[in-house]
């Protein structure tokens, strides 16, 4: 369904009917879309109800500016109203683990518990990859690609599209050529998002002072060979949140949910068991 929120028309589906709702935030603006947490949060919908959503200027979602970290926190807050929760626990991987974050730092009351997976707290990680993605024994990555797609200066949708093909190998366990072209394939590609999300908001991003200030419990997950958000950047969350558990699954790169599907699953399930009946508890 289409929802107007804040003059902007979001792509939103809704999974489950559960006590506790989840809002889970994609990864990768102006490449991810809500089809990524619907495979791996829908799987949770037996229990809870599962939010999912194309972000402003992403999927099928309108192309209204501003792509800012301000403007995603605050379309996730009127999604929360829109649906009627007090409560709800946010989820984000990657780029949308920044999301998730912020969102749970600056309306802590609102949160109930955070699930995260191979995010980071700051750029760091930029420098990192640079350095994983030039040293890869799998792959040897075009440089003025890698370059244009992680500085948000790619040329257009096609050049999107083509910088994408060339850094997917990175991103798994066991490369697949295959599924690489399965997934350039089923991208929406949105460059202007993509740029602004690079080249304007990330010079500048660094949350790590907001942290200690997420009262909800908070999952980090993370893959070992994770090679654009590495294990250290989950490491730095753990160690900032007050209430936060790290787990590392050791036959992942960027994505436990679908590499290790079973585990992560299981770890997620456990962790908000224990959690959000411990906020109930608390309430």
């Amino acid at each position: 369904m289409f929802v107007d929120i804040n003059d902007n028309r979001l792509n939103v589906e809704i999974l489950g009917d559960g006590e506790t709702t989840i809002i889970a935030h994609h990864g990768a603006p102006g490449l991810g879309s809500l089809a990524e947490p619907k495979a791996s949060f829908g799987r949770l919908a037996d229990a809870y109800r599962v939010v999912v959503f194309d972000a402003r200027g992403s999927g099928a979602s309108g192309q209204a500016g501003p792509f800012t970290h301000e403007q995603w926190v605050a379309d996730m807050e009127a999604l929360r109203e829109w649906l009627g929760a007090e409560q709800v626990v946010v989820a984000g991987g990657s780029y949308g683990g920044f999301i998730a974050m912020e969102y749970a730092a600056r309306h802590p009351s609102r949160v109930s518990a955070v699930v995260l997976r191979d995010t980071s707290a700051d750029n760091a990680n930029q420098e990192l990859a640079m350095y994983n993605a030039a040293s890869s024994s799998r792959v040897r990555v075009d440089k003025e690609k890698l370059d244009r797609v992680m500085s948000g200066t790619v040329r257009d949708d096609d050049d999107l599209r083509d910088c994408w093909r060339e850094i997917l190998p990175l991103y798994d366990h066991d490369y697949d050529p295959a599924k690489v072209e399965q997934r350039v394939a089923a991208t929406p590609y949105h460059y202007r998002t993509h740029n602004y999300a690079f080249a304007v908001n990330q010079p500048d991003y660094d949350i790590k002072h907001l942290l200690p200030g997420i009262t909800a419990p908070v999952l980090v997950t993370v893959g070992r060979h994770d090679w654009i958000t590495p294990v250290e950047c989950s490491v730095t969350i753990a160690e900032l949140v007050p209430n936060a558990d790290l787990r590392v699954f050791e036959r992942s790169g960027h994505s436990p949910q679908v590499e290790e599907a079973e585990l992560w699953e299981a770890t997620v399930r456990d962790f908000l068991g224990r959690s959000v009946g411990k906020v109930r508890e608390r309430s």
